[in-house]
């Protein structure tokens, strides 16, 4: 005898008789049933999804099917444990299903809604650095001797910085909102990316898209970055009007 999950032990020919019962009723994505190499309870083997198919349930058939339907104990209790055996099998079966499922169709909509993300973060990293090399020119001698042109340049670069995360936030909106929508998959939001075939986005600035409201963008931390270059640059005019 073999386990059934954790209520019941299967004898070889009632497992026969369950399968034979219940085969019509299986889906046509399931290519395997066998022991649980754990030990306990059965093992599904599905052909992959693709994440595009409808949620897998337990089709109305089984529920219909003379042979499965419910049959009480005081009737015929060996019957009627025949088909609890069967319809844990069922459950099972369908449950690993949408597991599989579920992870399947997390990476099928990341895919639809990445885009061009890459080329927008890239775009951004190019910016991100541009601008981080013109703030630290403002601390060279030479920026001293030009100063105001100095100064210009860092404003462009922050514009140009805070477009590019902008861009890139319109792209992490449409990601956050899917992490969401997946929530309850297997996946992580990284081994999903990455599964997608944007194992990069590991780098991203993602962060949350609960209820459908993104916050936390790019284009916000941006904001903090020239608030704080700002703030310096102005404390340093301050203190060097004072005089020595």
């Amino acid at each position: 005898m073999s386990p059934l999950g954790h209520r019941y032990q299967i004898t070889p020919d009632e497992m026969r008789e369950i399968m034979a019962r219940l085969t019509p009723h299986f889906p046509p994505y399931l290519r395997k049933i066998e022991p649980n190499p754990l030990g306990w309870g059965l093992h599904f083997i599905f052909a992959p999804f693709t994440g595009r198919e409808e949620e897998p349930c337990t089709p109305r058939s089984f529920y219909n099917d003379p042979q499965l339907s419910y049959v009480s104990e005081s009737d015929n209790e060996a019957e009627h444990l025949l088909r609890e055996k069967a319809g844990v099998v069922m459950g099972n079966l369908y449950e690993a299903a949408r597991e599989e499922w579920k992870d399947a169709a997390y990476v099928a909509d990341l895919r639809r809604v990445v885009k061009d993300a890459p080329e927008r973060w890239r775009a951004y990293e190019r910016e991100a650095k541009a601008l981080e090399a013109a703030y630290a020119y403002l601390r060279t001698p030479e920026a001293g001797r030009e100063w105001p042109a100095a100064i210009s340049r860092l404003v462009d670069a922050q514009d140009a910085t805070r477009s590019a995360a902008a861009a890139f936030d319109e792209r992490a909106a449409d990601i956050a909102y899917t992490h969401d929508k997946h929530l309850y998959a297997d996946l992580g939001r990284a081994d999903a990316l990455a599964k997608a075939g944007f194992p990069e986005a590991r780098d991203w600035h993602v962060r949350d898209g609960f209820g459908g409201y993104f916050r936390d963008g790019l284009a916000e931390k941006v904001d903090g970055l020239v608030k704080e270059q700002e703030a310096h640059l102005a404390r340093v005019g301050r203190l060097a009007s004072l005089p020595t």
